[in-house]
This record gives structure tokens, sequence and C-alpha cells, in this order.
């Protein structure tokens, strides 16, 4: 079951303050007719312990399917809100029941609802007719409008559940396309880190290869190869430790927007690079296409500055500008030389940015250093 699904989100906020108004009315105006008409202790005793029974259980109701002690809260609580009439409330309770009607099918369902109201309903009916000894037609008067009430409230819950459902499950597919997406792009990536390693190796074992032949007749070159090839071991461990570093933050659970660049940021750390990132403006949520592009932008702009510009700071800026938001990446290294390097690049960058309905515009910084600055639609959709 997702998180959605399984967390008890409460009464509705209207529905909590109009019980407690009528339940303080019905006590209120119980309190004064008590005064009044100088009822016994014994019956004010039980109707204040029913008041105090109905309020306790609206504290405790669960507003989802659950199991325990809390689901049978809700028939108990549909009970204690109709007895409050026997007890003498002199009807003004009566939107209580209503309130319970619209718990039982929050707790249990549309179906299980109708049929504790129908139960209830006859159970009305016939102690009007059994135990009060009235005809009939009174019993029929006194059962209709709780019939009627009753089918309003099951058909109002009815699409406050269904709207309900669409949410979560909504909720549930943006979740599985934002991990279809990290796969895609993390298998992506992963053949990337093949293509950049195994080249390093391929020359390696070359090499090796050749200092192996020279070893006897032309040991210098043979020690030059070998040279050469613990420096290519260690551009290729640097290159695998800065695609991990790359890798992991596409798998933090419960990051996303600009926590998830933050977290980017913030992986960087340890690589010599002092990596600062500002949000300013409201942040609003982005679509998934979006996100990726500014995760994206932003890991290219760190890892070339690690591996190719020579910078030592790089200040990375997210900005939400009502429906559009600005990601800047600047540093302070060596400029435009580095981008020699292949990988996902800046063109790959700039057709993504477009796909999305945005740009991204990347240049030498008249001071020195390097910057890159996308913007991009917060909704696709709506910049077309």
């Amino acid at each position: 079951m997702s998180p959605v699904q399984s967390r008890d989100a409460g009464p509705p906020p209207l529905l909590s303050v109009v019980f407690w108004v009528v339940l303080a009315a019905t006590a209120l105006t119980y309190a004064v007719h008590a005064g009044t008409s100088g009822l016994p202790i014994a019956r004010i005793a039980v109707f204040g312990a029913n008041v105090a029974l109905v309020g306790a259980l609206w504290l405790v109701l669960p507003w989802r399917r659950i199991r325990g002690w809390r689901g049978p809260a809700a028939v108990v609580f549909l009970v204690a809100t109709f007895t409050l009439g026997p007890a003498g409330s002199d009807e003004i309770h009566q939107l209580l029941p209503l309130i319970s009607i619209a718990n039982l099918a929050f707790v249990y369902g549309m179906r299980t609802a109708a049929v504790i109201v129908g139960c209830l309903c006859c159970g009305l009916f016939l102690s009007v007719v059994k135990v009060y000894g009235r005809g009939i037609l009174d019993a029929v008067a006194q059962t209709v409008p709780l019939v009627v009430f009753a089918t309003f409230v099951l058909g109002m819950m009815s699409a406050v559940l269904e709207a309900r459902r669409r949410r979560e499950e909504a909720q549930r597919l943006l979740a599985r396309i934002r991990e279809l997406t990290v796969a895609r792009e993390r298998a992506r990536m992963g053949a990337e880190m093949h293509d950049s390693i195994g080249h390093h190796l391929t020359v390696i074992k070359m090499g090796l290869e050749n200092a192996e032949r020279f070893r006897h007749r032309r040991p210098d070159a043979a020690w030059d190869e070998v040279s050469q090839a613990k420096d290519l071991t260690r551009q290729a461990l640097a290159d695998a430790r800065r695609w991990v570093r790359a890798l992991r933050p596409l798998a933090l659970d419960g990051h996303v927007g600009s926590a998830a660049l933050q977290q980017l940021a913030a992986s960087f750390d340890g690589t010599g690079l002092k990596v600062s990132f500002e949000v300013t403006g409201e942040e609003v949520p982005m679509e998934p296409d979006v996100e990726l592009v500014l995760y994206r932008m932003l890991q290219e702009g760190l890892a070339n500055a690690v591996r190719h510009s020579g910078a030592r700071q790089v200040r990375g800026g997210l900005a939400f500008l009502g429906d559009r938001v600005v990601l800047t990446v600047t540093d302070d290294g060596g400029g435009r030389h580095r981008d020699a390097h292949g990988g996902f690049g800046l063109r790959s960058l700039a057709e993504r940015a477009r796909a999305v309905g945005g740009t991204l515009i990347a240049g030498d910084r008249p001071g020195g250093g390097f910057e890159m600055r996308a913007e991009l639609p917060v909704r696709p959709g709506a910049a077309v």
C-alpha cells in the first residue's frame, strides 16, 4: 500500500467545524431546557454522558479504511449520534447523524455504509412502532426524512471518494513516471560510463602489451608505456568515482525539485570544489521532464568543472519566476576550451531544454570562468 493510501487524512476541516458547532448548540440548548424545566439529575447525566461520548469518539474517528479498534468506532459514533434524540436533544442534533453517515462512507465504503444506514432506518421505523407505540404513518414520517438525507449524504460522499481515488491514482502514476524516467537516465549514464572507462581500460591494456614486448629490447620505452598506463589508471579511477557520485543522487528517496538539486550539489563535496547552491522565489511543483533537465544541467556543470576547467568554485542558483524556472551554474575555471570533451555535453542539454519548451545558453564569462543558464517552463504543456 502506498503512503498516499495508508495515511489517515482526518476529517475535512469544514466538516469538523460544523460538527463542533452543532454539538455545542445541542448541549447548550439542552442545558437551557433542563434549567427551565427542572429535569431529573439522572436524565441530565445520561444526556451529558451521551454528548461527551460523541465528542470523544469524534477525536478518534478514522477517515480511511483501517484495521484495529478504531474501525468499529465509526459504527459506535453513528449509534451515539442517533441516541441523542431519545436522550432529549430536541431535534437540534439531527445534522450529527448525517456527519456520521459520511464517516461510514469514508471508512467502510459506499456499499457497507448504505447497508448500515438501511439497517438503522429499519431499526428507527420498528422502534417508533413497537417501542413508542405510534402508528405506521408516524413511523414513516420519522423514517423518510432520514432516508432522503442519508441518500443525499451518501451521494456527496461517493463524489468525494471518487475524487480522492483519482487524485491518489494520479499521484501513483506520477511517482511511477518519475521512477521510469530515473531508470532510463541511469541506463543511459551506465552506457556512457562503460564507453568512458572502457576506452581507458582498452588503452591501458594496449600499453601494457607494448611494455611486455619492449621489456628486453627497449626497456626505456617499456617503462614509458607502464608510466602512461599508470596515469590512465588514475584517470579511469577518477572517472569511476565521478560517475558513482553522479549516479548516487538519482536514487535518493523523497528528494524532488530543488531538494534533489541541493543533494546533487552536496554530493560533490570532497572533489576539491567549493560548491554553493541557492534557491530563490516561491517553489512550485515541476513536471518530471523539467526536473530532469535541471538535474542533468547541474550535473554536467559540476562534472565538467571537476574534470576539465580547473575550477575551484562553482555557484548554482535556482530561481522560480511564476510559471518559469531558471537554473544558472557558474564556475571560475578556464572557460570554453574544456567543452571539447564529448559526453552528453552542451548540445545534448540544449536539445533537452528545447524539447520541454525552454532555452539553454552557455559560454565564457567576461571576467573569466564559464556559465550555463537554462530557462524552462514549470509545466511544458503551458509553454506551447
